[in-house]
């Protein structure tokens, strides 16, 4: 994936795509962020696994269509109110770690440009070509 992102140094923000605080406790560990250490240390870009943040929890997206995903995503992820100023005019790869409809991928990008990013760039480590796939 590095070799995909020459361009990617210190003046980059690497944010992955958050989990719901329950999920994470469920979970253990956010798939997305341990995949966004992998790309930013190596290149001294700086990490902000607090860059997003969803603010409700929200089912399990599996199975849904595209129109069901964005509907549930709707107001579900913005930027951490705390690190809204270091998103101003910033460049951004925004690192997630399977991508179906894009409906969280936009999610998180809406939120990002809102604070004031001026570019995002999506990492994606797999992508599910026919949504029928991933419902079975």
């Amino acid at each position: 994936m590095l070799a995909r992102l020459p361009f990617l140094d210190e003046h980059w923000l690497v944010v992955p795509v958050p989990l719901h605080r329950w999920r994470l406790w469920q979970r253990g560990y956010n798939q997305s962020s341990e995949l966004a250490k992998g790309l930013a240390r190596p290149r001294g870009a700086r990490l902000l696994p607090e860059g997003l943040i969803r603010t409700k929890s929200t089912p399990s997206l599996g199975g849904l269509g595209a129109v069901a995903r964005k509907r549930t995503l709707s107001g579900a992820i913005r930027v951490n109110p705390r690190m809204t100023a270091t998103f101003k005019g910033a460049q951004v790869v925004l690192v997630d770690d399977v991508m179906t409809s894009g409906a969280t991928t936009e999610a998180c990008v809406s939120a990002l440009k809102k604070a004031g990013a001026k570019r995002v760039v999506i990492a994606c480590f797999a992508r599910v070509l026919d949504e029928a796939l991933s419902a079975t």
